[in-house]
């Protein structure tokens, strides 16, 4: 009969080849089968694991060496420290859009302002997949107006469902294609995490396993950034801001007075955009570094204050 140990030791030997962080899957695995957390799983590492709790685990591995994400595999994954709930209908919440979410925060009063100031103030989160984005403003800013769109009704039932795991009901999840569910509205900042991977991308095989209609944009990734960027005008306030997360080679052109920036020296470049009435998504000619995974390429800002 194996250990605590012994298996975790296993489970991250097979899974180097296969993860970037081969331990912490295994320790997330077996904390699933084991129900322990992983500060648990160490203080207990001499303990036995019957034989079907460790076929049980091995189970999870070999899902794990054929593409399945590890929080589909354990049903739950953190952002902005928040446990939610992941189903294969939703992209799992990458720790790199937790920029967006400090950026749509620094464009919003603080907790400081107080209640009566963040009612004045309204987000929309188009496409919000499990809500990850929309429900970490919502935590940080209680009083501001958040409303979540996602054209995936299966997306929405799991954004739904994490509101009310979270307590932060209030938030109004609605069914369309990005404007399309918010007619006339106007709102402080809108964010979005849209598909921006192109068709023909060969990393789109090693993602395989999360939605499709999340993942890829159309033949060059560029057109859900085209659509948003178009249409984001009428729905922002004076001096609202559009924040939108995409791939680094698809950075904007740089030629309307945009500046960049990294937030920290693994990440990719930020592109920052001054005020400009014609909002349009225009990519920049120049190449920047990609890596590996293009959903964790570039967490960029494509700002626009309304007219």
């Amino acid at each position: 009969m194996s250990t605590v140990s012994q298996l975790l030791q296993r489970g991250a030997r097979s899974l180097e080849s296969h993860s970037d962080s081969p331990r912490l899957d295994a320790e997330l695995l077996l904390g699933r089968t084991l129900r322990l957390s992983r500060s648990a799983l160490i203080a207990r590492g001499n303990d036995p694991v019957s034989s079907e709790r460790e076929q049980g685990y091995a189970s999870l591995i070999e899902q794990r060496l054929k593409g399945a994400p590890v929080a589909h595999l354990t049903g739950t994954r953190e952002f902005w420290s928040l446990a939610l709930r992941v189903t294969p209908a939703v992209l799992v919440p990458r720790p790199e859009t937790e920029l967006l979410v400090e950026l749509a925060l620094q464009r919003l009063p603080g907790r400081q302002a107080g209640p009566a100031v963040d009612r004045a103030c309204s987000v929309l989160d188009l496409g919000t997949g499990s809500g990850a984005i929309a429900l970490a403003i919502a935590s940080e800013r209680p009083g501001v107006r958040v409303t979540g769109v996602d054209i995936s009704p299966s997306a929405l039932e799991v954004a739904v469902q994490n509101s009310c795991d979270l307590g932060l009901a209030r938030i109004d999840w609605r069914l369309g294609s990005w404007f399309e569910p918010v007619p006339g509205e106007r709102f402080d900042v809108i964010v979005a995490n849209p598909p921006y991977v192109a068709a023909a991308d060969p990393a789109l095989e090693h993602l395989r396993a999360e939605p499709a209609i999340a993942l890829c944009g159309g033949p060059t990734g560029l057109e859900a950034l085209s659509a948003i960027a178009g249409a984001a005008v009428p729905h922002l306030h004076t001096h609202g801001w559009l924040i939108l997360e995409h791939g680094s080679d698809q950075a904007p052109d740089r030629s309307h007075d945009c500046s960049s920036a990294t937030a920290s020296p693994k990440s990719a470049r930020i592109s920052i955009f001054p005020a400009n009435p014609a909002l349009r998504w225009e990519p920049s000619t120049h190449h920047i570094r990609k890596r590996h995974d293009p959903l964790r390429n570039h967490t960029g800002r494509f700002h626009h204050r309304a007219p």
